[in-house]
């Protein structure tokens, strides 16, 4: 209560003074002046007493009694008339609540029956900033878990239920609602779908208040996580529907902000057919503010739809060879004895072979189950047991490869090689090895012409999946792919006609012109696929069905192998590095048929892909938002995820479009994300794509390469040790910045630089990196110096462990060349400086230390700086002697170390002889005498 004691107040005329007055106040005992000033007619006394709280109720924690007397004390208080100690008392409400918390045996239950009542009573204040400070207060206590669960159900919530009642005042209402919606993720499910989600259903439905249904769209993604996937169907879809068409462009827009906390809440199913037919409405709406909200969500709206088992993100482990982990799976198979089959999950294999875009489903399933195998390397290519997923592509076996003349003909379907036997399931012996999958027959030669597979991939199922039939002829193609492009024509008309009423809008005409050239080419793409059935039909009866590939699903027979044709066709899926591919063009680029396929996919409603690919649109900017590409390159990343790389055709275009955006801020995004999309894309996409992408930004401005710059080594691991050589020539120039005083830029570069010593050869490091590192230890700031040694010492570690130790030896005589002897005392400091962190960092064993380096470190003794001969000593006392090769040896070297420090501590400067005389950490003086002298020197 010392704040009390020095309050004023009109004294009478016939008082001593001021100085009795305050001793009068020292005389009192908490509760007396508590109970002085809470009567004062001044309110800044009465103010000062609420503030003051916490203060009194510490000094009598001692006494329950008095503990209950100041919490009673501050129910009065509580009725002040005056809204500023009204606030006042509520600021420090949370702060008094969590002291009764701590001290809850001396005085239990004192939140609940003195606390929370005042709190719950101010959410209907008649001043603002009481309800403000009110409802600030609520929130920090449930967030701090002080309100118990019984009191959170029947005083928290009936009150503001009450509160929102139709005949509540306006502002309390919309409040009301807002607090409840903060308050659902803290108080659970349970309690937030009994007692707050009917009334927030009715909210939403508040014909009257447009603030009440706009706090309730901006909140509605909040709501739905909480409550769960049955209840937002269920209760809360109907609502935003309601929502998302409302008569003020507010809602729509907050509606639009949410939508993607929306989706997450719901199954794939309604988020395809019901919630993407929503967002495209909003995309169109007439009001600009709710497209440009909607665009800003619709790349995280489209990200909703991603599936795990298809992003095929699987790379080559290069630390283990494909002849090692072949290795291992025969000694696991053998182990074994038989691979159990594994059942696909239905949602991961496709439903209909004969749909269109098969392949690129079968693709992605190929590499959800790579990546779904569970204990194989990372650096493997895993096939699913379950035949029924590779059928499609091919039945042919390695032998039958094998067998193949130049011509890619096979022999006789009904012949068979004596070597191999026949499948059953009684011959687990008959499953390939991956050596045989994936030799350099399959990969490492002229590419077979591809075998049509369109008529076996529209069999009957049953046929296929009948081992009877194994040898039969197939039975006539029956073109299904028409009946999907009526499905999706029916989209399209739909789409055209809930957009119609707004063609007075320039963009919702241009979207329907998109449409509508949508449907046309739906509808000659399915005229095309049919006549293109029928030649292919005729085509293939007259070379005879005999010569089409074997395809019996049957869950008894061995894996088949993938063929050469297949793997052509599924290169993307493959983890190797296998460069040269048929697929990529010699330019790096792909080849003419890979540029003109049609940018369509399966995996997110088309609609929403082309509404995103519109993103970069130059009318866009104009009549949506003029950052309307930057959100979006920022969403980018997440949507390649959501496609797979199956589906990069779609996106590639829209990449590079971005890429030589206009706007630096676009160019930027895309340089900071870049390496997550290597990730995403995998090798073969990422050097044909990425890198002439990744080498413009290289030359960009700084702000565009600090992007590339801060994730060089994520980048540059993906890529082949070949391509990733290329880049040592370039390091060079990240020396060189627009402005010279932007040296966060080359503490970047040294902090990329120690992680980038992994990935190149001893000779590449000291060829390539050990100059660039040179030249940042004498760089003109501090910071990046500080990294540069700690550089140079990994570099040391680096090159001594080679074979041989050569590299190590010659960058040790050229740091004590140009550092140790350097003419200007920073040289020589910074020498000092590197040698100490190798000693540190154990770069170095100390004999080798003791023989390359420690001469030239001790003759600094004698250096005429004493900058110099201070880090000496702190070198010497507090690393150098702190090692057991030099604790536990009499060695010359010892002697030496010994001879120099007792040199040091006769010095003529005090700081040398203290940092030699004196172990640092036996004082606290010496702290901060350390400390001192590290930021000085």
């Amino acid at each position: 209560m010392a704040d009390l004691s020095l309050l004023q107040e009109d004294l009478p005329e016939d008082a001593d003074g001021p100085l009795d007055f305050v001793s009068q106040d020292e005389m009192l005992t908490p509760l007396g002046r508590l109970d002085k000033y809470a009567a004062s007619e001044n309110v800044f006394n009465r103010q000062m007493v609420a503030r003051s709280l916490l203060d009194t109720l510490r000094e009598v924690c001692e006494d329950e009694r008095d503990c209950i007397a100041v919490l009673e004390r501050i129910s009065r208080l509580a009725d002040d008339s005056e809204p500023t100690v009204r606030a006042e008392l509520m600021e420090q409400v949370p702060h008094i609540a969590l002291f009764c918390q701590e001290n809850r045996p001396s005085i239990p239950y004192a939140f609940s029956k003195y606390l929370l009542p005042i709190v719950v009573r101010y959410l209907a204040d008649q001043n603002n900033q009481v309800r403000k400070t009110s409802q600030a207060a609520l929130l920090a206590l449930l967030e701090q878990e002080l309100i118990e669960r019984f009191d959170v159900e029947t005083k928290v919530c009936p009150v503001l239920i009450d509160l929102t009642a139709p005949d509540s005042n306006d502002d309390v209402k919309t409040e009301a609602v807002a607090i409840m919606c903060k308050m659902a993720p803290m108080v659970g499910k349970d309690i937030t779908e009994r007692l707050i989600l009917p009334r927030f259903c009715e909210m939403c439905c508040d014909c009257r208040m447009f603030h009440v249904r706009k706090v309730c769209a901006a909140n509605f993604g909040d709501i739905c996580s909480v409550v769960g996937q049955q209840a937002t169907e269920e209760m809360l879809l109907p609502r935003f529907f309601q929502l998302c068409s409302d008569n003020v462009w507010g809602v729509r827009k907050a509606c639009a902000e949410c939508f993607m906390a929306v989706s997450c809440a719901t199954c794939q199913e309604i988020r395809r057919t019901k919630l993407s037919a929503l967002f495209i409405n909003l995309i169109s709406d007439p009001s600009r503010w709710v497209r440009q909200a909607a665009f800003q969500s619709l790349g995280p709206f489209i990200s909703t739809f991603a599936n795990p088992s298809g992003s095929g993100q699987c790379f080559k482990d290069e630390s283990k060879s494909s002849e090692d982990s072949a290795v291992e799976d025969k000694d696991r198979i053998r182990d074994d004895g038989v691979v159990e089959e594994e059942q696909p999950r239905p949602e991961d294999a496709p439903s209909d072979l004969s749909a269109p875009h098969s392949s690129a489903r079968l693709e992605s399933t190929l590499e959800g189950c790579a990546a779904e195998t569970p204990g194989d390397s990372a650096g493997d290519m895993r096939v699913p047991a379950d035949s029924s997923l590779l059928c499609p592509l091919s039945s042919e076996s390695p032998q039958e490869a094998a067998s193949n003349d130049g011509n890619g003909r096979k022999p006789d379907a009904n012949s068979k090689p004596a070597s191999q036997p026949d499948a059953g399931p009684s011959s687990p012996e008959v499953i390939p090895l991956e050596q045989d999958m994936f030799n350099s027959f399959h990969f490492w030669r002229t590419p077979l012409p591809k075998i049509d597979l369109d008529k076996e991939l529209q069999q009957d199922p049953e046929e296929r999946l009948s081992p009877e039939r194994t040898g039969d002829a197939p039975a006539a193609p029956v073109p299904v792919s028409p009946n999907i492009t009526m499905a999706t024509r029916k989209e399209l008309e739909e789409m055209i006609e809930n957009l119609e009423p707004h063609m007075d809008d320039p963009d919702v005409k241009a979207q329907v012109e998109v449409l509508s050239a949508a449907l046309r080419a739906s509808s000659l793409d399915a005229h095309e696929e049919t006549g293109g059935v029928e030649q292919r039909s005729e085509s293939q009866d007259d070379v005879g069905v005999s010569e089409l590939p074997d395809c019996s699903i049957s869950q008894d027979t061995a894996v088949p192998s993938i063929s050469a044709a297949a793997a052509q066709e599924n290169m993307e899926a493959a983890p190797d590095h296998v460069h040269g591919s048929a697929d990529v063009s010699p330019g790096g680029g792909f080849s003419p048929d890979e540029e003109r396929r049609p940018k369509v996919q399966d995996v997110v409603p088309q609609a929403l892909l082309d509404q995103y690919l519109s993103m970069t649109d130059p009318s866009r900017a104009q009549t949506v938002d003029t950052e309307i590409a930057k959100h979006c390159a920022y969403s980018l990343p997440g949507v390649a995820l959501t496609l797979g790389r199956q589906n990069w055709h779609c996106l590639r275009e829209t990449y590079e479009t971005l890429a030589s955006d206009m706007q630096w801020k676009v160019r930027r995004t895309l340089a900071f994300s870049i390496h997550e999309l290597a990730v995403i894309l995998g090798d073969q996409l990422t050097a044909a794509d990425l890198v002439p992408i990744f080498n413009g930004f290289l030359k960009d401005l700084d702000e565009v390469r600090i992007g590339v710059l801060k994730h060089l080594h994520d980048f540059l691991k993906l890529l082949h040790i070949d391509k990733r050589r290329e880049y040592l020539y370039q390091l060079q120039e990240f020396l060189v910045t627009d402005n010279s005083r932007n040296w966060r830029f080359r503490a970047e570069l040294a902090e990329q630089l120690i992680l980038l010593l992994e990935l190149y050869s001893p000779r590449d490091v000291y060829d390539y990196l050990r100059p660039i590192a040179l030249n940042l230890c004498a760089d003109r700031v501090s910071s990046v110096r500080w990294i540069s040694y700690k550089l140079v010492s990994e570099m040391v570690k680096k090159l001594h462990t080679a074979t041989p130790p050569t590299f190590g030896v010659d960058l040790i005589n050229e740091l004590v060349e140009n550092f140790g002897r350097c003419p200007k005392w920073s040289g020589r400091q910074a020498f000092v400086f590197v040698c100490q962190t190798v000693i540190e960092d154990d770069c170095l064993p100390m004999d080798q230390f003791a023989v390359h380096l420690m001469p030239h470190l001790l003759t600094l003794a004698n250096d005429r700086v004493p900058n110099v001969r201070v880090l000496l000593a702190k070198t010497l006392r507090q690393t150098l002697l702190e090692k057991e090769y030099f604790l536990a040896s009499a060695s010359c070297h010892q002697e030496a170390v010994e001879q120099t420090i007792m040199a040091l501590q006769m010095d003529r400067d005090s700081d040398v002889k203290y940092f030699a005389s004196i172990h640092p950490s036996s004082t606290k003086l010496s702290e901060d005498a350390m400390s001192t002298a590290s930021s000085t020197y």
